[in-house]
């Protein structure tokens, strides 16, 4: 009868470690990934948010001018009609230039106001990435520590805790869940 060689238990084990740590390492740059593009994803909405704020106050600015001048031409009409009324072709045309200005400081304040719900739209995506890069931070350190602690119950914590991540991170994208913990800080 052939000899039967059992493998060594301290080998297996090492074996064994070394394909955990292969494994968790694989998936810890996954969760890099993911934190990179959570990461410009929140970039991308802040810097969003920011130029809608300053081309929503620019229009508002606009609108202001827009104000100023249908008032004055209002007050020039209103001064013709009062110390020459055989003058009402000015008055007419000062009527005129009124009504223009009316109208034109309504079309800016339409596009201030498009300006602020895109703004609002990006300060209510912010968030989500925030969250997203911390979760995913703890992951990638969970992860690590499960490597040299050999912890498998850490290893899923760290998935767990990653797929927090992912979920906020598509959220920050999508706005379509109204996931929790930002609602209750204002956001």
């Amino acid at each position: 009868m052939a000899e039967l060689e059992l493998p060594d238990l301290k080998e297996l084990q090492e074996r064994g470690e070394h394909a955990f740590g292969r494994r968790v390492a694989v998936t810890t740059a996954i969760y890099a990934v993911v934190l990179a593009i959570a990461s410009l994803g929140g970039n991308y909405a802040m810097k969003e948010m920011l130029l809608a704020q300053q081309l929503s106050s620019d229009q508002w600015a606009f609108y202001q001018a827009k104000v100023i001048r249908e008032h004055l031409y209002r007050s020039q009409k209103m001064l013709v009609e009062s110390t020459r009324p055989d003058r009402a072709d000015i008055a007419r045309a000062f009527a005129s230039e009124e009504k223009r200005y009316n109208e034109e400081k309504k079309e800016i304040e339409a596009a201030a106001k498009k300006l602020e719900q895109a703004r609002d739209g990006y300060r209510k995506r912010d968030p989500y990435f925030d969250y997203a890069e911390v979760f995913l931070q703890i992951a990638i350190v969970t992860a690590s520590v499960s490597i040299l602690a050999t912890s498998r119950a850490l290893y899923v914590f760290s998935m767990v805790i990653a797929a927090l991540g992912v979920l906020y991170t598509l959220e920050g994208f999508t706005v379509a869940l109204h996931l929790p913990l930002l609602h209750c800080s204002g956001h």
